[in-house]
């Protein structure tokens, strides 16, 4: 369980493998503000290798999201599988974020 970050085509990618809960939320957190200090304003965190997110981990990526968005930037979701895709659009949080079906397509037109 951890996140991966890398860059491509200008874009920071966060791969989130395992799990998003109160338990690592702090590290994404920290790990893309350090990339948003640091300059990047255009983000993808991938889901692909992701089976739960609690509430917190939600919370998390609503936060990033305003803060990125302050700053300029955009961060996209890519890779959900059902079951999250569900909780986005029950939550209604698909309407605040650009949520791709692959890392491809969050990546196109950036």
């Amino acid at each position: 369980m951890g996140f991966s970050v890398s860059k491509q085509n200008g874009v920071t990618v966060v791969d989130v493998e395992g799990q998003l809960i109160v338990g690592n939320r702090q590290e994404l957190k920290t790990r893309v503000l350090e990339e948003l200090d640091g300059g990047e304003r255009k983000f993808v965190v991938d889901f692909s290798q992701t089976g739960y997110i609690d509430s917190s981990g939600l919370g998390v990526l609503v936060s990033l999201s305003k803060k990125i968005r302050e700053q300029g930037g955009e961060l996209r979701l890519s890779s959900l599988n059902e079951d999250l895709r569900t909780l986005f659009e029950l939550t209604k949080l698909d309407t605040l974020f650009r949520i791709a079906d692959s890392r491809e397509d969050a990546l196109e037109g950036f």
